[in-house]
């Protein structure tokens, strides 16, 4: 059984119409009166109140989580954490249910299609806004077919080399681009992917020209920068710590604006070279479009509680991930300026998928 769910209590069913008439005369009330009753309850019915107090009652059945990206990635491993405290949180099972494909496009879609009703949520990566520019042709509109919940987690990166590249600092890698214009390789993940973008702002803000080597997938990218066919690349810390440790590779600089609890001897990119230079992919939560405020609210409160759980936290950074709360509101105004920044990161990449 998956560690989120757990078996449903069946519901009492309700009680028949003629019991209710009859309970209704046992206390002294005329039976058409309670007829009356019973008749005033179908025009409730009828008029959608129960909808109502149904979203009042939320959730009342199992929630799917969904996660647009295959097990193992760091989208899913967040929602692993947090699913089981968020299912004690609301009082309900949480199931999660991966739909990768397409850069998370696929099973944004099938959130997009989904019934506003707070029974189907998607935690997605920060790739969710840069789709919007990198996709010319999405079903959906990454802001209109969604409803913005709230933060849960950023992802550090970190800037890396291999052991053999004459690099140290950012300051050294900026002064050898420049001496070397075009010659300093980098990998990443692909056209559009994170590290691609991350690296394109930090060539625009020191003013250099790096060559982009895009790779099928972090993976593959990590392979070839331990194989020597790139000699750096900015990388997620899970994805590269223990190459780290083990001196296989060096960490120069984190793209985050702070240094990282569990790398501290790490500088950030902006202390070391490129002031006001930070760029921290994330993952948030969102449901579909007008997803009701009450269900919204419900759902931001229970997570701001599970991402302050010591342990929670505690895995959270053991991913290398740090989890981070906001409010609907503070989510809310994120977005487009996420969006318009990543567009802006896309057109100065040239990055284009059809």
């Amino acid at each position: 059984m998956h560690p989120t769910r757990r078996a449903n209590t069946p519901a009492t069913p309700p009680a028949p119409a003629c019991h209710v008439a009859r309970s209704a005369s046992r206390r002294g009330l005329p039976a058409i009166a309670s007829r009356a009753g019973l008749l005033a309850f179908g025009l409730l019915l009828a008029t959608g109140v129960p909808a109502a107090l149904a979203q009042q009652a939320w959730p009342v059945k199992p929630v799917r989580m969904l996660i647009p990206w295959p097990p193992g990635g760091s989208n899913d491993v967040a929602g692993r954490i947090v699913a089981p405290r968020l299912a004690e949180a609301l009082g309900q099972p949480i199931t999660i249910e991966n739909r990768g494909g397409a850069a998370g496009t696929v099973g944004a879609d099938v959130v997009a299609r989904s019934e506003p009703d707070g029974y189907t949520l998607m935690l997605h990566s920060v790739t969710h806004l840069s789709n919007a520019a990198l996709y010319p042709k999405l079903t959906y509109d990454t802001v209109k077919d969604f409803t913005p919940i709230g933060m849960v987690s950023t992802q550090p990166t970190l800037l890396v080399v291999h052991p053999s590249f004459p690099v140290r600092s950012v300051k050294d890698l900026i002064a050898l681009a420049r001496a070397k214009p075009r010659q300093v390789l980098y990998g990443s993940a692909g056209n559009g992917s994170a590290p691609h973008l991350s690296m394109t702002l930090f060539a625009s803000m020191a003013k250099v020209e790096l060559e982009h080597v895009p790779y099928k997938g972090g993976g593959p990218a990590l392979a070839g920068l331990l194989g020597g066919e790139v000699p750096l690349m900015l990388a997620t810390v899970p994805s590269v710590m223990g190459q780290v440790k083990s001196g296989k590779l060096r960490a120069v600089a984190t793209a985050s604006a702070r240094r990282l609890p569990m790398l501290p001897e790490v500088p950030t990119v902006s202390e070391s070279g490129l002031p006001g230079y930070e760029m921290s992919p994330w993952m948030g939560m969102w449901g579909p479009a007008r997803l009701p405020r009450p269900i919204v609210d419900q759902v931001n409160r229970a997570l701001a509680k599970v991402l302050s759980i010591p342990d929670v936290r505690d895995q959270f950074m053991q991913q290398g991930l740090e989890p981070m709360a906001m409010s609907v509101e503070e989510f809310a105004a994120l977005i487009p300026r996420e969006v318009e920044r990543y567009a802006r990161l896309i057109r100065l990449s040239g990055a284009r998928v059809e």
